[in-house]
């Protein structure tokens, strides 16, 4: 069978994750109702007595000068190029607050911050929050774009080419791998009762909080949020997604060890996704965030 062939699953499901995407993306702004202008028209005011005002000549030429007409239209606030430039300032600067502000789950991922508590999920509060992490973030999205770059720069696997065929074809098994990873991983945790959040520490101190990042990263809570258990979803998920990879993968192709460098590479990228949790805060204070 072809390479190309091989990842009809995985781009299958990364196809179907970008129309979820689509589908739950707000493209249709709600329409807003004019405000009545009902309630603006009183009675007309009484006109003043005419008698007590100067009278003007009705002849009399207007003193204003074309330029100033000119000016007043340029300044007037309803100037339409003046709006466009007032939206398109305001929507940049939106989009760059909401770049900066990465800490708010679309990036690093679902958790819960220090100042609140840790309550059991219900059922369909894991449903979300899978599809959340799964299809539904941006940042799902990028992480396996950024893998995928990694993959080519390596050259791995070394019979995919060099060109975008072949970066595709790397982006989509390591879309189809996240997906069936996550899959398991969701499953896991829902039969255990297990807790697929991050917690920040409630901590102080830089060490403290950072080997709370760690020992997060291999050990999560149950049910009562409060006992810490090993993480059996969270590297089992991982375990099968790598075995499950290599339906797709060149051959040959050994299931089993895929599994494990699949575990082995979330023991370690769990750590750096951790930290940055952890401490995403603290980072964007640094870069003037507010």
């Amino acid at each position: 069978m072809r390479p190309g062939g091989r990842l009809r699953v995985a781009m299958s499901l990364a196809f179907l994750a970008a129309l979820l995407v689509v589908a739950e993306s707000g493209w249709a702004q709600e329409s807003q109702t004019p405000p009545d202008q009902s309630q603006s028209q009183g009675k007309e005011n009484p006109p003043a007595d005419q008698s007590s005002q100067p009278s003007q000549p009705a002849d009399k030429p207007s003193l204003e000068k074309p330029e100033d007409k000119a000016q007043d239209k340029k300044d007037d606030p309803a100037n339409p190029a003046q709006v466009v430039a007032e939206a398109t300032k305001q929507a940049a600067t939106a989009t760059l607050v909401q770049l900066r502000d990465w800490e708010t789950e679309w990036l690093v991922g679902a958790y819960v911050s220090r100042n609140h508590r840790l309550v059991t999920l219900t059922g369909e509060q894991r449903k979300r929050l899978y599809l959340q992490q799964t299809v539904l973030t941006p940042g799902a999205y990028l992480k396996r774009m950024f893998d995928a770059g990694i993959d080519q720069a390596r050259g791995v696997p070394y019979q995919w080419d060099d060109g975008w065929a072949g970066y595709t074809e790397r982006w989509a098994s390591r879309e189809g791998q996240f997906i069936a990873s996550n899959s398991l991983t969701a499953l896991g945790d829902a039969k255990l009762g297990y807790e697929p959040r991050y917690d920040q520490c409630r901590c102080r101190g830089f060490w403290p909080r950072m080997r709370h990042a760690m020992v997060r990263n291999f050990l999560t809570y149950d049910r009562s949020e409060q006992e810490m258990r090993p993480q059996f979803g969270l590297y089992g998920g991982a375990f099968g997604g790598g075995m499950i990879a290599t339906a797709w993968l060149p051959k040959p192709r050994n299931p089993f060890a895929e599994g494990g460098y699949a575990a082995l590479g979330q023991a370690g990228f769990g750590i750096v996704a951790n930290f940055f949790t952890e401490f995403a805060v603290d980072i964007n204070r640094k870069l003037g965030a507010k």
